[in-house]
């Protein structure tokens, strides 16, 4: 209504010029009407965002958050679980650091009853499979009235199986795939690819071996007895953990040891699991405490989007080098 007043008397002082003062102190009003017209709308919008803005700061603080938690909320006992996913590496979700960060959470807690390492992995490192395993027999001995059981879910073979051998027992399911205990180092080889292309290879190094695994050049005999010199190493190792982990549980065949592996029911009857069942049966039936609380590491948003652009660059570079071809349980 003030509003359609003033715009009243804007038009009559407008229709009659010979009042100059009218005119003008309408004019004036006009302007200094739209100019707080326009700061109480540039206001409201300022407090908007800011308020988007703080809903936003929230909703994050209590995603990050949110596992750390539900952690603190829950007042019982319960099983604490660790998940192993995917190839054991340095790099993947499945390395030492982030298993071990882990463990070390679920027994700090002081309503653990028991940890369950829920496995699903082909294997992977030998290193990060040993960092691991070393560091649940530390945790099992600083801990002694929390017991760590492995369950295998799909697949726990070759590094993955090194992991669940340092347990108190072994889980798994009557079709899981489990054992694999051996070592592998693979390539490819492409000089006769090269010499019908008409391509030269042109390697120079310093050092009688350091071309060892190029792949473009040939493999001597001396060469190949040295890396399954190196093999044999490891794989040594890695029968000593198990046979440690395990203590006399495995059956006296020597088919356990060569790299082949079994379902879970056959894995029971040749002592590499101890019983069948999944994760909730364990926490049930075996721990005691049904109530399952995942201790897991998780990256926050943050870090995965930042990561996303160099390490995928890193990864594709790395498998181009000839270094790849190191040592692998799988």
């Amino acid at each position: 209504m003030l509003w359609k007043k003033k715009q009243e008397r804007l038009e009559a002082s407008l229709e009659n010029p010979g009042t100059p003062d009218t005119w003008e102190r309408g004019l004036v009003e006009q302007v200094v009407t739209a100019s707080l017209t326009e700061g109480r709308r540039a206001r409201r919008w300022g407090v908007f965002f800011k308020l988007a803005a703080l809903v936003y700061l929230c909703v994050l603080l209590v995603l990050l958050l949110s596992d750390r938690l539900t952690d603190l909320w829950e007042s019982t006992p319960h099983s604490s679980l660790v998940d192993v996913k995917g190839v054991i590496a340095a790099d993947s979700k499945a390395s030492a650091d982030k298993i071990v960060e882990g463990l070390r959470d679920a027994f700090e807690d002081t309503r653990t009853k028991g940890v369950i390492l829920r496995i699903n992995s082909p294997g992977g490192s030998p290193v990060q499979a040993g960092y691991v395993y070393d560091e649940i027999r530390r945790l099992r001995a600083e801990h002694k009235d929390i017991p760590l059981y492995a369950v295998i879910a799909d697949m726990g073979a070759s590094g993955a199986y090194y992991m669940a051998a340092a347990a108190d027992a072994i889980y798994a399911d009557k079709a899981s795939l489990v054992g694999s205990i051996g070592v592998l180092m693979n390539g490819f080889g492409f000089v006769e690819t090269l010499k019908s292309l008409g391509v030269e290879r042109r390697l120079l190094t310093a050092g009688e071996h350091k071309g060892i695994l190029d792949p473009f050049s040939p493999m001597n005999d001396q060469d190949r007895l040295f890396a399954k010199g190196l093999l044999e190493q490891i794989h040594q190792q890695f029968i000593s953990a198990v046979q440690q982990g395990r203590k006399g549980k495995l059956k006296d065949d020597p088919s356990i040891f060569s790299g082949l592996f079994w379902s879970g029911k056959e894995a029971q009857a040749l002592g590499l699991v101890d019983g069948l069942g999944s994760s909730g049966y364990v926490a049930r039936e075996v721990i005691g405490a049904e109530e399952i609380v995942d201790y897991t590491p998780k990256d926050d948003w943050i870090k995965r989007v930042s990561e996303r652009f160099g390490a995928g660059m890193m990864t594709g570079l790395g498998n181009a080098l000839p270094l790849t071809a190191a040592p692998t349980l799988r």
